[in-house]
């Protein structure tokens, strides 16, 4: 059952309102739902993320939210370019925000709440 599902992220939030001007406003996304306490966004096909109330915020200390990019490069500037301002690690070491990582590169930011954020490029495209 659990294998056929579609699966999402769900990021915690004291202020739904405030976290979500921060992704559409400054990341782009548009809602497609909206229901007490939450707000739902569509990336790819089948992809889904929401913004909920919660009583617990995140430790900000692992990635809770990853997305696929071809071009790690650019999509790191475009964001820098929109204001974000990404981690850096001694491990895995980051250069200009990108480390490599076993299966290709990442880069990692947080929204406004702390939840961490990646963009992720795979050597391996599939």
């Amino acid at each position: 059952m659990l294998p056929d599902s579609r699966a999402h992220t769900t990021l915690p939030t004291a202020d739904v309102e405030r976290l979500r001007s921060w992704y559409e406003g400054v990341l782009g996304f548009t809602p497609f739902a909206e229901r007490p306490g939450a707000v739902l966004y569509r990336t790819a096909v089948g992809s889904v993320f929401a913004i909920s109330r919660g009583s617990a915020m995140s430790s900000g200390t692992h990635t809770q939210m990853a997305f696929t990019v071809d071009d790690i490069e650019a999509a790191a500037a475009d964001l820098r370019a929109r204001g974000i301002v990404f981690e850096t690690y001694e491990a895995p070491k980051t250069t200009d925000g990108i480390a490599h990582i076993g299966a290709g590169r990442a880069a990692w930011f947080k929204d406004p709440d702390g939840n961490l954020l990646a963009i992720l490029q795979f050597d391996d495209p599939t």
